[in-house]
């Protein structure tokens, strides 16, 4: 199928919209546009070209704010993270041929539920509930000494099932950083484990799925879709100063929590 005019009037205005949020929360732009390129091309092109936009934007991100960074967060978070992400998408190829636990037709479409996404999907609920639950968030309170671990578990998971911005907004968001520092801090560790995540893809990976955007046709619209999202982001980067920390911990709590249901029950 070859684009349309109504296929780049929705990517591109779904991109916009859903880049300048998702500065904030620091994940959610790859789960939005997988299943919206889904309906326009097969999955596996729908997949490859979200990967260029999603890449894209965050070096975009990365020019715009990394100045405002925490290095020394960064160390300790994207080290392992990018470490254990090279494995997890090593250990994706080798899994990728593992059965479905469970399906089911809604509305004419057919969900599939699958382990690691149960994995995945509980453990950004828990992240979830820490923001959403103020008195859970007391008694079990993630802090700068957990990122090691925090950005193990991201990378990981990040390369197996392609979710790590979930992980690591939950963690960050717990370690006092002022609003500017946390969104520009989550962008360079974005960046970091996508880099790490691609070489364990492998080349061939993704010159596979790309040629499958150049066979349909789908060059001009990944194009305008990355230019919408790199508008999005640039507008949103503008509102910062508008929007206070309490804020952005809701958008990540809520955002974590839609995210967990979606993978558990295989809507994503």
């Amino acid at each position: 199928m070859h684009p349309t005019s109504l296929s780049y009037i929705v990517l591109s205005t779904i991109a916009l919209v859903a880049s300048g949020l998702t500065l904030f929360s620091g994940f959610g732009l790859g789960t939005i546009l997988t299943p919206v390129f889904a309906v326009f091309f097969p999955i596996e092109v729908a997949i490859a070209s979200t990967a260029v936009v999603h890449l894209s934007n965050n070096l975009f991100k990365l020019g715009m704010l990394w100045r405002r960074a925490d290095l020394a967060i960064v160390v300790r978070f994207a080290v392992p993270a990018a470490v254990t992400a090279a494995f997890g998408a090593m250990l994706l190829t080798r899994l990728s041929n593992m059965p479905v636990l469970a399906s089911y037709v809604l509305a004419g479409r057919t969900f599939e539920v699958e382990m690691v996404k149960i994995v995945v999907g509980g453990l950004i609920g828990v992240f979830a509930l820490l923001e959403l639950m103020p008195a859970l968030e007391g008694r079990i309170r993630f802090s700068r000494k957990h990122l090691g671990l925090a950005g193990a578990l991201s990378g990981f998971f990040g390369g197996l099932s392609g979710n790590q911005g979930a992980l690591r907004s939950g963690a960050l968001i717990h370690c006092g950083l002022e609003k500017t520092v946390f969104i520009a801090t989550g962008v360079v560790c974005a960046v970091v484990v996508d880099v790490f995540r691609l070489v364990g893809y492998g080349a061939a990976f993704y010159t596979e799925n790309f040629n499958r955007v150049l066979d349909t046709g789908g060059a001009g619209l990944v194009g305008a879709t990355t230019l919408a999202a790199f508008t999005g982001a640039f507008v949103g980067a503008r509102l910062m100063k508008k929007v206070t920390m309490e804020a952005v911990k809701w958008i990540v709590g809520v955002s974590l929590l839609l995210l967990a249901l979606g993978l558990m029950v295989g809507f994503i």
